[in-house]
């Protein structure tokens, strides 16, 4: 199952997947562009991630105010900042981050690393570094039902400390950078075979699955993307092995050397930042 969206971001809209469940899904998922989504209940609203830039949050934080209700819950899936550089967007609602995601938030931005990585951003990384991010203010560090709808369960293989947002009740899970669709996904800070692992898991939690990146789409995607993860494991770090499949299609794949040398590196208990990655962000 997979979700049109609009090619033309003019008319960027958020889109109900089902009674008060939304998702913001940009056109053209690049690095640097993310979903986002909200649940909204009769207690206010729920956002689910906060994108990077003002051309991006500033959109979706005026489609949220159209609904004329608070925002009471920011809800962050991971640390990078195309998921949380748009968290004060929402100045009064709560912000909740596994601890992983809440002591990044706590450190300087590293600006240049990500104006070398995200040159098309790079005026706009700018003026964020400036205005900075909101910290987390509430950790979650396991299973919790947040709402009669929402629960939010930890998870790891994208990094450490990633957060998925089940809404049970319609079958849809946000599961932020732990689902790539049609996208190659990055996986410098993560763990490529715990990931395609954790899979398994995600799979079970509800048919409909709102990735990070890409359209909305189900356990059809979410196995494509295993078997992409799995094959950079394979490759024993040398990237020509991944070998053709579903991913031939996917954008972004320059993204495969940077996934191959760290599943290469974790095998060998290196929880390094794969040399690739470091000189995409001007450190070699």
């Amino acid at each position: 199952m997979l979700v049109p969206v609009s090619d033309d971001p003019a008319n960027l809209a958020l889109t109900e997947l089902a009674d008060g469940v939304f998702a913001w899904l940009p056109p053209n998922s690049r690095t640097g562009v993310s979903n986002a989504g909200i649940v909204v209940e009769d207690d206010g609203i729920t956002v689910i991630d906060t994108l990077m830039v003002r051309s991006q949050w500033e959109p979706f934080a005026e489609a949220v105010k159209a609904f004329d209700r608070p925002v009471r819950r920011t809800i962050l899936t991971n640390a990078h900042i195309d998921h949380v550089g748009g968290t004060k967007a929402f100045p009064a609602s709560g912000v909740y981050a596994s601890p992983q995601t809440s002591d990044l938030l706590d450190l300087e931005m590293p600006i240049e690393a990500y104006r070398n990585f995200m040159p098309e951003f790079a005026d706009e990384l700018t003026e964020l570094a400036e205005l900075g991010t909101r910290a987390a203010t509430h950790i979650v560090d396991g299973a919790a039902q947040f709402t009669e709808r929402i629960e939010v369960l930890p998870a790891a293989g994208h990094t450490s400390g990633d957060l998925l947002v089940l809404i049970a009740d319609a079958d849809i899970c946000f599961a932020g950078d732990l689902c790539f669709f049609g996208v190659t996904p990055l996986a410098f800070q993560g763990d490529p075979a715990l990931w395609a692992d954790v899979l398994d898991a995600v799979a079970e939690l509800a048919d409909i699955l709102v990735p990070g990146h890409g359209p909305v789409g189900g356990e059809e995607e979410l196995r494509d993307l295993q078997r992409y993860l799995r094959a950079c494991v394979a490759a024993d770090g040398d990237v020509a092995a991944i070998g053709p499949g579903p991913w031939d299609s996917w954008v972004e794949r320059d993204r495969d050397a940077i996934n191959v040398e760290r599943a290469a590196l974790m095998a060998q208990g290196r929880d390094d930042v794969p040399p690739s990655m470091l000189r995409a962000m001007g450190f070699g």
